[in-house]
């Protein structure tokens, strides 16, 4: 199983998944499914065009083979749109992309705290944003 966690310092969990241009991907095979601390992410960089902002009826090449994404923030549509190309989006208030992960495989994800002013802000803008592609 492939979990993908947004990043973009390429060292701790960031929101705004739909947007992310910077991902760690980590091979989480059954030899380390209950101790992932020892794994070695792939950094992927992406284009403004690769990011899941701009493939709204698909996900981008790079995902393909990824079952779950791991942010500190993402919308209802963006989780909802994923969902339907089987990928779980999870979302956590945890900083380091290794205890995220760990979190997830033990069941314990620390849910990010509510940003109701940004959320509104974020359906504002994707609103006006579909209406121009």
């Amino acid at each position: 199983m492939k979990i993908a966690v947004a990043s973009s310092n390429f060292h701790h969990v960031t929101g705004h998944a739909g947007q992310a241009r910077h991902w760690l991907i980590f091979d989480i095979g059954p030899e380390n499914h209950g101790n992932p601390a020892n794994l070695v992410p792939t950094k992927l960089e992406l284009t403004k065009e690769l990011t899941f902002h701009h493939h709204k009826h698909s996900i981008p090449q790079p995902f393909n083979d990824v079952s779950v994404i791991i942010a500190k923030s993402a919308g209802d549509g963006f989780a909802n749109r994923l969902k339907k190309f089987g990928l779980s989006v999870i979302l956590t208030s945890e900083h380091i992309p290794i205890q995220a992960i760990q979190n997830y495989i033990n069941k314990t994800v620390k849910p990010p705290k509510p940003r109701p002013i940004a959320s509104i802000f974020c359906k504002i803008r994707d609103r006006f944003s579909e209406r121009n592609q």
